[in-house]
């Protein structure tokens, strides 16, 4: 008999709060990066980690996924920056865009998602696995020129994801070798028999062990080894935010003088756009690796994302999406409900503003080594075999998801995904929309489902291979909709068969919908 679980709130902390703070610590480094790569204050980037914590993760029907501010809309956020000249009158334009999403989740605009291929979405998640692997290489190894959270496969530093490793191998920290290392090896072991003897193991969560053992390994580096101690550079850095006291000097607001300037509702429409998009393929495919098949409603997540970005924008967050990594961070910790994404933002707020100074002792290496293991659970090679025994037409579109976001970004490879995706839907709806048997001379060509021009360049395949002295009948009876292209196809074909010496019938029925086949009493 199946165990039944309770999904109520209270009933899963066990597995909540271990995985809250393991998303914590993924999310703390990714925020400042993001921030950072955006040209914005390091601050914008945990502001916008905690509202998407805390607010889209309460407003959110989904069960899993992680909001806060993600790495797709870095370059359009520094982008707009640059344009607008001012900080504040960015932040008006977040704060639009929210509620431009709050109104496309009332026009149930949430419904695009269900429209992404289940190969694409696969691609993408193998995709991002796989990313996180080749860009947190450089981080274990010391080496951090590139921002923490980069997803492009073209960098800020002019480096592209694999000569950044490269770069990496030739200027190497040992010390932040040693310590991914034993990073890595915890994390392998962890989940052993061997480990799970000892009781408490099973309430202290595998990256925070990590975290420890890195901020202790790096402490007796630099007492006792310190050619081995990792620098500030390769450390968490909050940008010289000290806590609680100086927040007043840190927290920005928009500038609504703004209204009137053209450029921030052509930037607010961008973010909507981009971020919803973003938001609606993570929570798609967040979905797909929930092992209780939860179905998370795209237009109420709209929404939730809409007010998050209206809440961020207005006391100085970066714009905030639902995002892959750190949803998938939280299911391979064990979170079972959205009290895990909502406790990561509390966490979030309350270490950064008490004990910012213990936060930035955290070596990225062992950060890194976190991220490394939930690339790998994301691309592991089964997903591959899966998809393989599924036949091409769902094979390739996967895979060539899976090359083209790590050799651009995560829309443009989505996008050449779908497009590869709806050219076999086409080419398998046109091989099944048309039946073409014959006995000697005799051929019947059968319409079965619904025509359109789609199918125009392959029935006049089939006429022109029609051989000389035949007879055919055109039965199109079953079809509840003819295209003008179609029918259209179908007169010339018979104006042109004398010529031939074809004889033409057209099988016409009472119960037949298009007027060509249709009897007429």
């Amino acid at each position: 008999m199946e165990e039944r679980i309770s999904f109520k709130p209270l009933d899963n902390l066990s597995h909540d709060i271990p995985a809250a703070l393991v998303v914590f610590l993924v999310a703390l480094p990714l925020c400042l990066g993001i921030a950072l790569a955006s040209g914005a204050p390091l601050f914008s980037g945990l502001v916008a980690g905690v509202i998407g914590g805390v607010v889209a993760g309460s407003l959110s029907k989904s069960s899993l996924s992680v909001s806060g501010p993600a790495a797709g809309l870095a370059t359009i956020v520094f982008s707009a920056i640059q344009e607008l000249q001012s900080f504040p009158l960015f932040l008006l334009a977040v704060v639009l865009a929210g509620v431009l999403q709050i109104l496309l989740g009332f026009l149930r605009a949430g419904t695009i998602g269900h429209f992404f291929p289940a190969a694409v979405i696969k691609g993408m998640l193998a995709a991002i696995g796989l990313i996180l692997i080749l860009k947190q290489i450089p981080h274990a190894l010391g080496y951090d020129a590139d921002y923490e959270g980069d997803e492009s496969f073209f960098q800020p530093d002019h480096q592209n994801t694999f000569t950044e490793i490269l770069n990496a191998i030739a200027y190497f920290t040992p010390g932040a070798i040693l310590i991914s290392m034993v990073s890595l090896l915890v994390l392998v072991l962890w989940p052993t028999t061997w480990v799970k003897r000892f009781k408490w193991t099973t309430y202290v969560p595998a990256p925070l062990v990590v975290v420890a053992l890195g901020v202790s390994l790096n402490a007796l580096f630099k007492a006792f080894v310190p050619t081995l101690e990792v620098q500030a550079t390769h450390l968490v850095n909050l940008g010289g935010f000290s806590g609680l006291g100086s927040l007043g000097e840190v927290i920005v607001f928009p500038d609504f003088g703004g209204f009137t300037d053209p450029r921030v509702y052509r930037i607010a429409v961008t973010i909507a756009l981009i971020a919803s998009i973003e938001s609606l393929l993570s929570v798609e495919a967040i979905d797909k690796l929930d092992p209780y098949r939860r179905i998370t409603p795209l237009n109420r997540e709209l929404k939730a994302q809409g007010l998050s970005n209206f809440l961020s924008g207005l006391i100085g967050g970066l714009p905030v999406t639902a995002v892959i990594v750190r949803s998938s961070a939280n299911l391979v910790a064990g979170g079972r409900t959205k009290v895990s994404a909502i406790l990561h933002g509390v966490f979030l707020a309350v270490v950064v503003l008490i004990m910012p100074h213990v936060l930035e002792l955290i070596p990225l290496a062992c950060l890194a080594g976190v991220l490394l293991v939930v690339g790998y659970k994301l691309n592991t090679p089964a997903m591959y075999r899966e998809t393989f025994k599924k036949g091409v037409d769902q094979f390739l579109p996967f895979l060539v998801t899976v090359v083209s976001i790590l050799l651009t970004d995560l829309l443009v490879g989505i996008s050449i995904g779908v497009l590869v995706a709806i050219f076999f839907v086409l080419k398998t709806n046109v091989q099944t929309a048309m039946i073409v048997v014959n006995t000697g001379p005799q051929y019947l060509i059968k319409f079965t489902k619904d025509v359109s021009f789609v199918h125009k360049a392959s029935l006049r395949r089939i006429f022109e291979q029609l051989p000389k002295n035949t007879s055919v009948v055109i039965d199109g009876g079953k079809s509840q909709f003819f295209d003008a292209d179609i029918v259209e196809t179908i007169e010339d074909f018979i104006k042109s068969a004398p010529t031939r010496s074809i004889a033409v019938e057209i099988k016409k029925t009472a119960g037949a919908k298009a007027p060509l086949f249709k009897q007429v009493d």
